[in-house]
């Protein structure tokens, strides 16, 4: 019977080997595109937010026009 503890090492030894040959960002570079997420995170939300309040008045207002007064 195979030992599956042989698989899971030689995975692991690997999977180190490829991450050694990765090129990481710096400190600074890490710094930059967080902040650009952020900022991109923010732009969108803000976007997605007004759209939001955009169509709910907008379907509010279209509703009132068509609903029989009581």
């Amino acid at each position: 019977m195979k030992n599956p503890f042989r698989k899971i090492r030689t995975f692991w030894r690997e999977t180190l080997i490829e991450l050694k040959k990765a090129s990481w960002p710096t400190r600074r570079e890490l710094r930059d595109y967080t902040i650009v997420v952020l900022i991109g995170i923010a732009i969108l939300g803000t976007f997605i937010g007004a759209s939001d309040f955009f169509l709910l008045n907008s379907i509010e207002l279209v509703t009132e026009w068509v609903r029989p007064a009581e």
